[in-house]
């Protein structure tokens, strides 16, 4: 198996809480007007909506993949990569996250490769290069997920407008999802095996300072099932959706997005049939959720869906 399949998580259907004692119910079916864009996506990952079109990496194949409203098309095609992630910059190339051969690699408009990054400025290299978070100057963050098991390695990186990489936070447990907040003052960090998502204050420029436990994840579900959370993303009401990505397939709870205000409320849940929704993306009018759905974590090409669920 490969080492990036051991920091997954599950997520299910939940239905409500309890109104006794807040515990999570059983799974709702998910909704009927929910769509299935690929039903051969291979460990479809790490999307956004760019340019009249859904990218989204699937690790399986090695490939970024557009979605233009009608038809799936690998976009560009990457070696050895292990894809996580992809992310536009402002000079018109992608990145992706190279989980595998731990880069961040680089393509052009034309979908032909670039040389990739391998270290930042001081010479750091990327152990696990998972997922990215652009800010509103240009620049991205993106997580480094460090060695699998109990090392505290993870770490997060800012890519400036110019290429220029540098390190600003370091030891987390399994570096995952992350996101800016909507007025750029925050950033937010899954720590996966730690099953928490954390909080910290950016500026001046990328520095990152005060960082803190935001949510714990197994606390917002009462501990009905270990949770292993996976990517994040901030819709403009500034509620964070997280998603997780199971080690056991009939974990409870699997399939399941949660979504809570910017206190760590939980507000909803969103439910899907996949055992896995690792992460997601918003169309431009934040009406459709486009999920990553990985339906087998265990058997290489590793077959996953791409759901796009209307958001009431």
């Amino acid at each position: 198996m490969n080492p990036r399949l051991n920091r997954l998580s599950s997520c299910a259907g939940v239905a409500a809480m309890l109104a006794s004692a807040c515990a999570f119910a059983a799974a709702p079916s998910y909704d009927e007007m929910t769509r299935v864009l690929n039903a051969d996506a291979q460990f479809p990952e790490g999307p956004l909506w760019h340019g009249r079109k859904l990218y989204y990496v699937e690790y399986g194949r090695n490939t970024i993949t557009t979605w233009d409203g009608t038809t799936n098309t690998v976009f560009a095609s990457l070696p050895g990569c292990g894809p996580s992630a992809v992310v536009p910059t402002l000079r018109g190339e992608f990145l992706a996250t190279c989980y595998d051969n731990g880069s961040i690699g680089r393509v052009g408009a034309d979908g032909k490769l670039l040389p990739p990054y391998t270290h930042d400025k001081d010479g750091h290299p990327f152990v696990g290069p998972n997922d990215f978070a652009p800010d509103s100057h240009g620049g991205i963050y993106f997580t480094a997920s460090g060695a699998q098991g109990p090392s505290i390695d993870g770490k997060v990186f800012y890519i400036a407008p110019d290429g220029t990489i540098s390190l600003e936070a370091e030891d987390f447990h399994n570096a995952n999802g992350i996101v800016v907040s909507r007025d750029g003052t925050l950033l937010y960090v899954v720590e996966t095996d730690d099953n928490r998502l954390v909080q910290l204050k950016i500026g001046p420029g990328p520095t990152l300072s005060d960082r803190r436990v935001f949510l714990n994840l197994d606390e917002l579900t009462h501990h009905v099932v270990h949770i292993y959370p996976d990517g994040v993303k901030i819709d403009a009401r500034g509620r964070l959706f997280i998603g997780q990505s199971p080690k056991d397939k009939e974990a409870k709870l699997k399939g399941e997005i949660f979504v809570v205000d910017a206190r760590g409320n939980l507000e909803r849940t969103i439910s899907l049939p996949s055992v896995g929704v690792p992460n997601f993306a918003f169309s431009p009018d934040q009406k459709t959720l486009y999920v990553m759905g990985v339906d087998d974590f265990e058997h290489a090409p590793f077959p996953g869906k791409v759901y796009a669920v209307p958001l009431h």
